[in-house]
């Protein structure tokens, strides 16, 4: 959570940042340069697409999360003490690069650290928490706006390092992936990590053995294939492309339904929308980062209920329906006086980032690191974050100078691209709930790879503890890849 306030208060901070005279005189900034300062960062994480799933593979999820902060402080400096647009960018490329490493280290962290029934909660409110970072970035501009001096956008950029901070704190009290320790022939550590996060401690938990035998025993079998940890490996089978298919496409979609529209140049679509007091425009920032958060959270409680293919299919369908009206109000009252019809058009925006929060927001970080195996968790998820963040400058650059051109007429493009988003989804993308990482093997391989009950089917009660405990030893031993004594490994 801490991990991803950083990314939310960076966009909130942006976005009031692009509001404060302070900033865009301190710069001279035009359409061009307003476009570079903002999508710099997006620059940073596409470049660590390129090396972060390696080094999350090599160093550990854990170590891998410590230099993503250090590079963040990194940034975070440069960019405070920025004397021109050169030196300001610099920092933001820096910040991306950071951010982009917990973006590949974070999820595959927790996807493969917490249990079933936690494992959607845990990775959806990581993300809700970009809009933690949002409202507390969107208050502290507020707050600085009336500074007569640059610090009025110092300041926030300072305390954008705060998070980085107590993630660093916090790294030494928690365990390393048991899948990571596992594939690295550590199964005595990872076996007690499992233990600690799955049963309080207790190595006999019938859980915890059948998890870990699931883990060991597919590992293996991947090993026995020839499967490295690689980018070629995303490609070597038709599992693989398809797992590597649908997690780009989540990739895809957060960066293009229109969000980051609202998310960067909030100020640009309340100007056309007819609100143009920039304190006004702080306000709405401030509430919005709110009510984003809280349709967020809603749709993070609902993601294991619903599934994450119909929450998709939810939260696209309607930001269809309010982009376009968003599209129309614009059109209909953004140059006019009527204060019904601005109040409407600022309805439709909240209505629209709504619909988004509410399914996208847990989903971007939540489904990827599900659907791919371990072999090609790290390095998928460092392919998913070059494209997220590729597709987030372009998108990031274009959105100001389309919005300047054809205004209104953005937002209807987007829609009918919305509609080309929810037919894939529909037609395209699997169901992963109630299933172990493991599990979620059956539907692209066609078959387990371990002989032990379901998880969930441990849980409740279908098969009893004792059966379960017979079977994972004998299935270990049988294969000679372990051996469980009571009470010791």
């Amino acid at each position: 959570m801490i991990t991803s306030i950083t990314l939310g208060y960076d966009g909130s901070m942006m976005n009031a940042l692009n509001i404060l005279p302070s900033y865009t005189d301190y710069f001279s900034l035009d359409t061009a340069t307003l476009a570079l300062n903002t999508a710099s960062v997006w620059v940073g994480g596409c470049i660590s697409g390129f090396f972060a799933g390696q080094l999350t593979d090599w160093v550990g999820r854990r170590p891998a999360l410590l230099w993503a902060a250090l590079l963040t402080i990194v940034g975070v400096i440069l960019q405070s003490a920025a004397q021109n647009i050169a030196m300001f960018i610099a920092g933001r490329i820096i910040i991306g690069i950071g951010t982009g490493v917990s973006a590949v280290a974070a999820p595959t962290y927790l996807s493969e650290t917490t249990p079933i029934e936690w494992r959607a909660f845990s990775l959806g409110i990581f993300y809700d928490f970009w809009y933690v970072g949002g409202l507390v970035s969107a208050g502290v501009t507020f707050g600085t706006a009336n500074i007569l001096n640059t610090w009025a956008w110092r300041a926030p950029s300072v305390l954008q390092a705060l998070p980085s901070f107590f993630c660093i704190a916090i790294l030494p009290f928690i365990p390393e992936s048991p899948r990571w320790l596992a594939y690295r022939n550590r199964q005595d550590e990872a076996l007690e990590v499992l233990a600690v996060s799955h049963a309080w401690g207790d190595k006999q938990d019938p859980i915890v053995l059948t998890e870990f035998a699931e883990i060991v025993e597919t590992i293996r079998y991947e090993k026995s294939t020839g499967a490295t940890v690689s980018p070629l490996e995303t490609l070597r089978t038709k599992g693989n492309r398809y797992r590597l298919l649908l997690a780009l496409s989540v990739a895809v979609i957060q960066a293009t339904t229109g969000n980051n529209i609202i998310s960067f140049y909030l100020g640009t679509m309340l100007d056309q929308a007819g609100i143009s007091n920039s304190t006004q425009q702080l306000q709405v920032n401030i509430v919005l980062s709110a009510w984003c958060l809280v349709l967020s959270l809603i749709g993070t409680a609902y993601a294991e209920r619903l599934g994450r293919k119909w929450l998709a299919i939810i939260s696209t369908a309607l930001c269809v329906i309010f982009i376009f009206l968003v599209g129309a109000f614009t059109k209909l009252y953004g140059t006019s006086t009527n204060q019904s019809g601005i109040y409407a058009t600022t309805a439709m925006i909240f209505l629209f980032q709504g619909s988004y929060s509410f399914g996208w927001t847990p989903l971007t970080v939540m489904y990827p690191p599900e659907v791919l195996n371990y072999t090609t968790r790290a390095i998928g998820m460092g392919m998913y974050t070059f494209l997220a963040n590729g597709m987030g400058l372009m998108v990031t650059m274009a959105f100001p100078f389309a919005l300047a051109a054809i205004g209104w007429e953005t937002y209807m493009i987007n829609g009918s691209f919305d509609v080309l988003l929810l037919l894939f989804v529909i037609f395209v993308w699997v169901e992963t709930k109630g299933k172990s990482l493991e599990e979620i093997d059956v539907i692209f391989d066609g078959v387990k790879h371990a002989d032990v009950p379901d998880v969930m089917d441990v849980k409740r009660g279908t098969v009893g503890p004792k059966q379960v405990q017979e079977q994972v030893q004998h299935d270990l031993q049988s294969k000679g890849i372990y051996t469980l004594e009571t009470g010791e490994v």
